[in-house]
């Protein structure tokens, strides 16, 4: 059993990560800021979920789960270094997992600063806190968007990603440069994990799959970006918390055939890898929304509308890498997907989760 702290437990995978580790038996401290970049009542419901009730929370305090006797959490924002000194001193973790950031490359554009107090300075607060604290690995999650202008499919680690179309892109290869920095010079072992696409049941409302189902749900058109010339290597949560479960323990070491001359950016003769997590299958928007129509029984309304800014048409992993590190292949298929997904929301707008 080892003892696990997992950041953004409030969100969308941290919840789901969290029954998983409790399930194999490891201790687990959650922390969220439960910020209100979307409905704070979706997030209070999964920690509800998780046996955490909202008129226990309060700022800096940890709460026991009363349906997990290894679980408790705590409200912390990332920012907030004492108090985040201050849980490491006191915890004795193993294992960190970094899921907290602030999310969504549209809102990016709106309010930039939320990323960089977030994703920046927040990011560099956890890496000191390892760093002091003698954690054995640190796990995080970067994103496919850092592939931006990259038109080379499928999207490989060992792909130049120097350049980023949104600010929350940046600010995820900054967290990359920022793990590779510590991992060499303080030998920490960190794993940056490149997330395509996450869905599934207790998703974010401000994801594709949950727009499109509301919408369809209340016979409303939906609005579809790039004229529905978009392809998206949706991977299912389950596949992404089995992934991520199986990659804590796989500690990093340094590549002893790195070379300087010819360097790959997946790798490092210091603790540090970055790995993929997709279905290396894309799916053509049109398909996704055809799947949702046929699980819902409702053809939906359309409106066909211009590529958005910091969006990019197309993406696609290649998790070859991911495979022959933890043998694992992610491969839920959408259909099993998104009727998990609507059974779910079904559920859960008719107040019955």
């Amino acid at each position: 059993m080892s003892k696990i702290l997992v950041t953004g437990t409030a969100g969308f995978i941290g919840f789901h990560l969290v029954s998983k580790l409790i399930a194999e038996g490891h201790e687990v401290k959650g922390l969220d800021s439960i910020n209100d970049y979307y409905d704070v009542s979706l997030k209070y419901a999964r920690l509800k979920e998780s046996g955490i009730e909202k008129k226990d929370i309060g700022y800096n305090k940890a709460v026991k789960s009363s349906k997990y006797p290894g679980y408790s959490f705590i409200k912390l924002e990332l920012e907030d270094k004492k108090a985040l000194d201050g849980l490491f001193l006191s915890s004795g973790f193993d294992y960190v997992i970094n899921l907290a950031a602030q999310a969504g490359v549209r809102y990016s554009l709106k309010n930039p600063m939320a990323y960089i107090n977030s994703n920046i300075l927040g990011f560099a607060n956890i890496l000191e806190c390892c760093r002091h604290n003698n954690i054995k690995h640190l796990v995080y999650a970067s994103s496919s968007s850092v592939y931006g202008l990259n038109e080379k499919m499928p999207f490989s680690t060992e792909d130049n990603v120097d350049h980023p179309i949104s600010l929350y892109a940046a600010s995820k290869k900054s967290n990359e440069l920022m793990a590779h920095t510590y991992s060499h010079l303080f030998g920490l072992p960190t794993t940056g994990l490149r997330f395509f696409t996450v869905y599934g049941p207790w998703g974010r409302p401000d994801m594709a799959l949950f727009i499109f189902t509301k919408a369809i749900s209340e016979g409303k058109k939906i609005h579809i970006n790039n004229k529905g010339n978009m392809q998206r290597d949706f991977t299912y949560v389950d596949d992404i918390v089995n992934s991520l479960s199986l990659i804590t323990e796989q500690v990093p070491a340094g590549n002893p055939g790195w070379s300087g001359t010819d360097p790959s950016p997946s790798s490092s003769p210091a603790p540090y890898r970055i790995f993929n997590i997709g279905n290396n299958s894309p799916v053509k928007l049109m398909d996704f929304i055809e799947a949702i129509e046929e699980e819902l029984g409702t053809v939906a309304g359309k409106e066909f509308l211009p590529m958005q800014p910091g969006d990019v048409p197309a993406t696609w992993a290649d998790v070859n890498s991911l495979i022959e590190t933890i043998n694992y292949k992610p491969g839920t298929s959408v259909q099993t997907g998104i009727k998990n997904f609507v059974r779910w929301y079904k559920k859960y707008t008719q107040g019955q989760v």
